[in-house]
């Protein structure tokens, strides 16, 4: 660069004073017993997301070293979490897995299913009744489950049964066909499926 350049008068750099009031300006680190400025961040961890502790540069790189993101996980736990990673946590779907989607309707069901189907309703009676006092007990929702059950107009203890019901009233309601090819039917329509099929993938159904 040459030294009668315009662009050389405007390049500044800090200088060591302002890097030193900064760190006046930080608050205290909060490392007990230590008393320097602690203008370092640190995550609180997992659940307390956008909180931070304020170290200075000696305790953020020993806090650091000991972190544990998964700490209290199981290996099952982990293992799902890295899992849900790859698509940063948001539900997917498999290429045809609805018929509905593709216009199939009742004769996109597969035989398997149908088979399911038969096989509930011979099922004893005590057998369902023990299945839905069972589902009453159910692990706390995560926030994409209960925007799904939001989509589909339910609470969060809604059963699989009120789920099931719920989902084939609203199709009836959104279906192209019922509603003259209404384009935001059925982009009401691929919501409710795209809900559905979640809740399903997450044992809800």
């Amino acid at each position: 660069m040459k030294l009668d350049s315009k662009y050389f008068d405007s390049i500044r750099v800090s200088s060591k004073r302002q890097s030193a009031k900064k760190e006046e300006r930080a608050p205290l680190c909060q490392w007990k017993g230590c008393d320097k400025p602690g203008a370092h961040k640190a995550p609180k961890g997992r659940g307390r997301d956008g909180e931070f502790f304020h170290f200075c540069v000696d305790h953020v790189r020993q806090y650091n070293a000991e972190y544990n993101y998964f700490e209290g996980m199981s290996d099952a736990e982990v293992s799902n979490f890295r899992k849900d990673a790859l698509t940063g946590h948001r539900p997917t779907w498999k290429t045809g897995a609805n018929a509905w989607a593709h216009g199939a309707r009742d004769e996109g069901r597969t035989a398997e299913a149908a088979a399911r189907v038969q096989a509930t309703a011979r099922a004893p009676r005590k057998a369902r009744s023990s299945r839905t006092q069972t589902s009453t007990f159910r692990r706390q929702l995560k926030p994409l489950e209960q925007k799904s059950l939001r989509v589909l107009d339910l609470s969060d203890e809604a059963t699989p049964q009120d789920i099931k019901t719920r989902f084939k009233e609203l199709v009836k309601i959104h279906h192209p066909d019922a509603n003259g090819g209404d384009s935001r039917s059925e982009e009401k329509l691929r919501e409710i499926l795209q809900a559905y099929n979640y809740l399903k993938q997450s044992g809800l159904v």
